[in-house]
């Protein structure tokens, strides 16, 4: 019900709708507004009757007016005939619309003022004590009198009733800017009470507003002492948790030592086991070395004996008892022992740890519209098993911490085993943070973080929105007017306009920050910007509400939005014109690239993507799009990175400028 009573209630007063009438526009408007409306644009020596237009407070649409005046205007019957159904359906219960607005009504405390209010109606002296002051008749009414005179059913529903408030503080909810108006809004802006006037033609009309029940509600729901305290003793007890974590962090710290230091000992151990037993071994080895050699020469030697009494008898028969000569080393020249390749292990053996963190070389990193190539450097490479390349989109969180725990925002690339990667399928023009983290069987450890950014989306001229007298040349980045073009077919998308030729490119942007540059030659005459879809195509543009352009007319530079022009200050030597698009913050900036000199910033609350959209009256332009953002113009991240461009800049080889 409540969304419905949203739908039949007047956009000035907030109240439903009383004899409504039928605007032009197709929107209502109740008959006392309009003439209230009527009565704020009329001087002080005019008539109401003088008033030949008045806008529509919804839509802005200009309603004129014939010699009858108001009375010319239809009544929204059907409008009328809905609320006197709503109105009746909404007494069968306490919870209509009407009863709800007075539940939601701001109640003054009955601790405000100690001053005795006394019904209005009572014809008794001393009259009883009010309950209930209506706001809308500004009367205060007792039991008795409320349910006698003030009953709920038309045209009583709408009314407002609150707690009893005196005179005094009742005319406290009268504007102040409007006499005789009441306080029915809150302007946001302001944080000030205002009447309906004060938001259709006063100098609230362009502020954030709010109904009274709706500020009521925050007020009452906003932070409160208690709730404070509630959100220490939550922190106190966060705090306490965290100090018994860091003490068990401690206390396991002090086991894992341990651990560690029995593990050492015992490793080591090992280690002198393992020599003990090759001490023995090479010794024995040495022993038969020794050996061996005796074990030929002491037969010969008892052979000898035995021979020498008949050595002469028997000088033929000894030389077939001698042995040949052996080649015996008894020096053991020919035997060493190699514990070179020990050593080398035993003078490497050390307490593996994680490799130190690898630093991301930010110089080295490239990027295009959807791509980043990461480079990093590692102190202590030939101890990391692998890499792992962790990125998410920068939101600018100042809490590093806290964004790094947010594990489900992060993409996690394993087992890279080079000191770069190329990350695929990136948003264009956005900012990333990359982490690289060192892996080896110890442990891991993280890189700084770096932010790098995409450069802008690369685009060309859609030849479907060219006008039939443009020429697009060098793949569609140069267009140039040409009066004697080829005919081409009239198409809902492409440029008709008079007098103008414009056209759009081919692709529709909804995020992310954009750069691009527009070569002018010796254009004079052109208007450069960005639409949306719908933007006619048979009008200048800036001429309507769908799109943004910075302009120049000969020796006069303007920016033009929805037909309103503002002049700006630009040297008439204007060649290159940068434009800078961030979806996200909504704003589109003009600058002299030439000079990194600012012209003009628009604000603008996008609600569809947009195009880039060029005009021209005489010569010819070149788009130079896919750059990215300048350092002077990055303001709003201006510690980012920013990567060079993967391959040159985009060059416009054998085309000249028209003179």
């Amino acid at each position: 019900m409540e969304t419905l009573e949203s739908e039949l209630t007047c956009p000035i007063c907030l109240e439903l709708f009383e004899d409504p009438l039928l605007l032009p526009c197709a929107h209502s408007l109740c008959f006392n507004c309009a003439h209230r409306i009527l009565v704020s644009h009329c001087a002080s020596s005019e008539t109401i009757d003088s008033i030949a237009a008045f806008q529509c407070p919804t839509c802005r649409y200009v309603i004129s007016l014939n010699h009858r005046g108001l009375e010319g205007l239809k009544r929204n019957v059907t409008l009328q005939n809905i609320i006197d159904r709503f109105q009746k359906a909404s007494l069968s219960g306490s919870n209509s619309p009407s009863e709800c607005r007075r539940e939601r009504a701001p109640r003054t405390p009955v601790t405000m003022s100690c001053e005795r209010v006394q019904c209005q109606f009572c014809e008794q002296e001393p009259a009883r004590e009010a309950v209930k002051t209506c706001v809308t008749c500004e009367v205060s009414y007792c039991d008795r009198c409320l349910r006698a005179t003030h009953p709920n059913k038309k045209p009583f529903t709408g009314h407002r009733l609150v707690e009893p408030i005196p005179d005094s503080h009742l005319r406290g909810l009268m504007c102040l800017e409007h006499e005789n108006e009441k306080v029915n809004m809150y302007c946001v802006t302001d944080d000030q009470l205002i009447c309906a006037l004060c938001k259709l033609v006063g100098r609230h009309r362009e502020h954030q507003v709010s109904s009274l029940s709706e500020r009521y509600d925050k007020l009452k729901t906003s932070q409160t002492l208690e709730a404070n305290l509630t959100n220490l003793v939550k922190r106190n007890s966060e705090l306490e948790s965290q100090m018994g974590r860091l003490i068990q962090i401690c206390q396991q710290v002090e086991v894992n030592t341990a651990l560690q230091e029995a593990k050492l000992k015992k490793e080591c151990d090992e280690l002198m086991d393992i020599i003990r037993q090759r001490k023995q071994v090479i010794a024995v080895k040495i022993k038969e070395g020794k050996v061996s050699p005796l074990s030929f020469i002491i037969p010969s030697l008892i052979a000898q004996s035995k021979a020498t009494s008949v050595i002469v008898a028997m000088a033929t028969a000894s030389s077939q008892v001698l042995i040949p000569d052996i080649n015996l080393n008894e020096a053991f020249e020919n035997f060493a022992l190699d514990f070179s390749r020990e050593k080398r292990l035993l003078e490497g053996l050390d307490y593996l740890t994680a490799p130190n963190p690898p630093s991301i070389r930010e110089e080295l990193c490239t990027a295009s519209h959807d791509t980043v190539t990461v480079h990093w450097t590692s102190e202590d490479e030939f101890s990391v098993g692998s890499y792992e390349l962790q990125y998410t989109i920068f939101t600018g969180q100042a809490n590093f911490i806290s964004l790094y725990n947010s594990v489900d925002s992060w993409m996690i690339v394993p087992n890279i085993k080079q000191n770069h990667y190329t990350v695929h399928g990136l948003q264009t023009g956005t900012r990333y943070i990359f982490i690289v983290k060192a892996i080896n069987q110890a442990g891991s450890r993280n890189s700084e973080p770096a932010r790098l950014k995409t450069n802008s989306q690369p685009f060309k001229i859609d030849p479907r929105t060219a006008h039939k007298k443009l020429k697009l040349s060098n793949d569609g980045l140069a267009m140039e007017r040409e009066e004697n073009s080829l005919k081409k077919s009239h198409t809902p998308e492409r440029f008709s306009s008079q007098g103008s030729y414009g056209a759009m490119g081919n692709v529709y942007i909804d995020s992310g920050c954009h750069y691009w540059e527009v070569l002018l030659g010796s254009c004079t005459w052109y208007a450069v910007g960005v639409a949306y879809k719908s933007a006619p195509k048979n009008e200048w543009n800036g001429k309507n509400s769908s799109s943004w352009v910075f302009s120049r007319c000969n020796n006069s530079f303007s920016v033009r939005h929805n037909s309103k022009e503002l002049g700006v200050e630009a040297s008439l030597q204007l060649r290159r014109l940068g434009v800078l698009l961030d979806y996200d913050t909504n704003s589109l900036g003009f600058y002299d690239a030439m000079n990194a000199q600012h012209l003009h910033t628009f604000n603008i609350s996008f609600v569809l993507p947009v195009s880039p959209t060029f005009t021209i009256w005489n010569r010819s332009l070149i788009i130079l799009s896919g750059l990215p953002v300048p350092d002077p113009l990055d303001c709003t991240e201006q510690q980012d990175c920013i990567c060079r461009p993967q391959g040159e800049s985009p060059y416009v080889s054998g085309l000249k400028l028209n003179q």
